[in-house]
């Protein structure tokens, strides 16, 4: 398989990738700006490490990036020669696992996407499974169990050499604030890896699911249960907490995990609220949570904020970038209202720019 990850053909279109994605250098601060230099002059040595077991990854840079609720969260970003590597592993492996992911799992899978998750609850809603089962997954990327993942992989990429390059990434250790920490379980957020490796473990949970009978729908680590009544809810909303925490060893946030309606459920930034609308029983309209819109104003104000280092137009070219990828996104949502508000308070940012923060 080695041969695979490493071939002409598989490394150009995972060079190609790597710099369309841009992102920031790793500890060595390379960029990829110079990649391609770099892999035309120094590819059979690097190749040779790898081949005879000597290569050994750089330490991953971590960085705390701000949420909404305040708090940060650490991405972890590899060097861009790692991540190149990552990414003609990813490729070679991919195809392998993704004949075998379950219809219902739409997070970093090929021609699937976020929509169709909001779609399907939508539909599950509507065909009358109201009692939804939420379960957080509590810092999952930072929980997973190598050695589980590492058994999942071995199913199927029998390998040496690429396996050892994958065990060798996961237990990269991370330097923060130029301090080095070991890793012992995770996997980086920031890796392009880690996507295709959270849907490798969290198969294991569709197919536990899939045997109860169950609805779901799950996207990356956020995944939801539907129902008919709240006796069976609660019943498997159990007996996936237990799976969870005995078979995958992922603990679970309870304070954000429960039993909910329709009316209290959101999914992927969605909620949903009933149609009023004449023989229109049983059917709901999709919505943009609060929070969604308050994330939205935040990056408006993030752009048109006085101080910020922005000439005019590149003011304006954010703000279509912005609008044109949360539209995008949003497009399933009632939106057309709310959206006049926010458009008449662009309009006097854009106008003053003079707002303070």
């Amino acid at each position: 398989m080695i041969e695979k990850v490493l071939k002409g053909r598989n490394i150009k279109q995972a060079l190609r990738q790597t710099v369309a994605n841009k992102g920031a250098a790793g500890v060595d601060k390379m960029p990829v700006s110079v990649l391609k230099d770099y892999f035309q002059s120094e590819q059979a040595q690097l190749f040779t490490k790898i081949v005879n077991h000597k290569y050994l990854p750089k330490p991953i840079r971590g960085v705390e990036i701000p949420k909404p609720d305040g708090k940060t969260r650490l991405l972890g970003v590899p060097t861009v020669i790692d991540r190149t590597l990552q990414q003609a592993v990813n490729q070679t492996i991919a195809p392998m696992f993704e004949v075998e992911f379950h219809p219902n799992s739409y997070g970093f899978r090929p021609e699937r996407n976020a929509q169709q998750a909001v779609q399907q609850s939508q539909k599950n809603i509507e065909g009358g499974y109201k009692r939804i089962v939420e379960i957080d997954l509590k810092s999952f990327f930072d929980e997973v169990d190598h050695a589980i993942l590492l058994q999942l992989l071995y199913k199927k990429v029998k390998c040496p050499t690429t396996l050892r390059l994958i065990r060798l990434w996961l237990r990269t250790p991370i330097e923060i604030n130029g301090k080095l920490t070991k890793r012992r379980k995770g996997t980086p957020q920031g890796s392009p890896l880690s996507p295709l490796l959270s849907n490798i473990l969290l198969h294991e949970l569709d197919k536990y699911l899939e045997s109860k009978g169950a609805k779901f729908v799950r996207y990356a680590d956020d995944f939801s249960i539907y129902c008919k009544d709240k006796g069976k809810a609660r019943k498997i909303g159990n007996e996936v907490f237990l799976f969870l925490k005995d078979k995958l060893k992922l603990p679970i946030n309870r304070a954000k995990s429960g039993i909910r309606n329709p009316s209290t459920f959101q999914i992927l930034g969605h909620g949903f609220t009933s149609s009023f609308e004449k023989g229109s029983k049983g059917v709901f309209q999709l919505i943009v949570t609060e929070k969604s819109w308050k994330k939205l104003k935040a990056e408006i104000k993030e752009i048109t904020r006085k101080t910020a280092p922005y000439s005019f137009e590149e003011r304006i070219r954010k703000l279509k970038l912005l609008q044109r990828g949360w539209l995008n996104y949003f497009r399933l949502g009632n939106i057309a209202s709310k959206l006049k508000t926010i458009d008449g308070w662009i309009r006097n940012r854009i106008r003053y720019c003079i707002w303070t923060d």
